[in-house]
């Protein structure tokens, strides 16, 4: 496997082991919560694996619309698809302007320097934990706004969360959730699965604008890795998913977020 010039010194076989059991844990909660993961795989990809900034983003979408691709399907036997479909006008208000930021947010994050970017992650990590605490707590109620105001706030906090989904590499599920839930009055539980279909349109149209940049090469570059990580991934949205039913999210919610903001200080100050 070829990585980054400063790659951690690891060998082949330790390095695609931690790619696996990284991939299968933060799979494992991306299908339970209804998140493509990314916000704890990025920190860990700059950190432990010592991808520069841009190149843990690309690696980060890459896995994160995996983990949404899959996990999608897999917690349709708590949230089944006719329920995901038959909440299509929300979906569609948010990708809206979603699909824009998304085009938009991949195209300042090839721009950035690497310290510019690498503050950006930061400072989105910390706001990304606050969502999380307050807004996955949010009781679900009736919708915050009804007809045009709804609409047009949907439309501006798809676009909003599209342009931080893509500065992160990120599927955008911790914001989604709360605005399904705040705005729309979604369960919870829906809400995770309305904002997997959701991400999935949105970081493909990031993933797209990213593969004209020169560190998609990434990708290319270290292709035993991704597979390693993509197939732990898999694995670990499949039984996310089937433990949907069984685990309480208010008991992984403050963990998560501490997680955030510990991950938000390393990645603050690294070089």
């Amino acid at each position: 496997m070829r990585g980054p010039a400063n790659q951690i010194k690891m060998s082949d076989a330790t390095s695609l082991a931690m790619a696996f059991g990284g991939g299968a844990l933060i799979g494992g909660l991306g299908g339970l919560i209804g998140l493509g993961g990314a916000e704890f795989r990025l920190p860990l990809l700059i950190s432990v694996f010592a991808f520069s900034g841009l190149e843990a983003v690309i690696l980060n979408k890459a896995m994160s619309l995996i983990v949404v691709a899959f996990a999608l399907p897999f917690r349709s036997s708590s949230v089944p698809f006719g329920e995901v479909a038959g909440n299509w006008p929300a979906i569609i208000n948010l990708l809206t302007g979603s699909l824009l930021g998304a085009w938009l947010g991949a195209g300042w994050a090839t721009r950035l320097s690497h310290k510019e970017l690498y503050r950006v992650i930061a400072v989105l990590l910390v706001l990304i934990a606050i969502a999380l605490v307050f807004g996955h707590n949010a009781a679900n109620a009736a919708p915050a706004l009804t007809g045009v105001a709804q609409m047009l706030t949907g439309v501006v906090a798809g676009f909003a969360i599209g342009v931080v989904a893509s500065l992160l590499g990120v599927a955008g599920g911790e914001l989604l959730i709360p605005t399904l839930v705040l705005l729309f009055g979604a369960d919870i539980k829906l809400a995770g699965s309305l904002s997997l279909a959701v991400s999935l349109p949105t970081m493909i149209v990031a993933f797209t604008r990213y593969s004209r940049d020169r560190s998609f090469a990434v990708m290319r570059n270290n292709r035993r890795f991704v597979l390693a990580m993509a197939t732990g991934s898999i694995a670990g949205s499949f039984i996310g998913g089937q433990m949907l039913g069984f685990v309480p999210s208010s008991m992984l919610l403050p963990l998560l977020a501490t997680i955030l903001v510990v991950s938000a200080v390393k990645v603050w100050r690294h070089q």
